[in-house]
């Protein structure tokens, strides 16, 4: 799920960071957040 999460994320920003240079803080957050999602989802999954 976290992976998803991730995924979705990253989709949003590749969009926003094309697309909406107005909303350049917001767009760094959901980077911010994609790559802590992923990162969570690999540590959990590692036994």
């Amino acid at each position: 799920m976290n992976y998803t999460i991730a995924v979705i994320l990253l989709v949003l920003w590749l969009v926003g960071w094309l697309g909406f240079h107005l909303l350049g803080g917001v767009i760094h957050i959901l980077l911010g957040l994609a790559i802590i999602m992923f990162f969570v989802g690999f540590f959990k999954k590692s036994p």
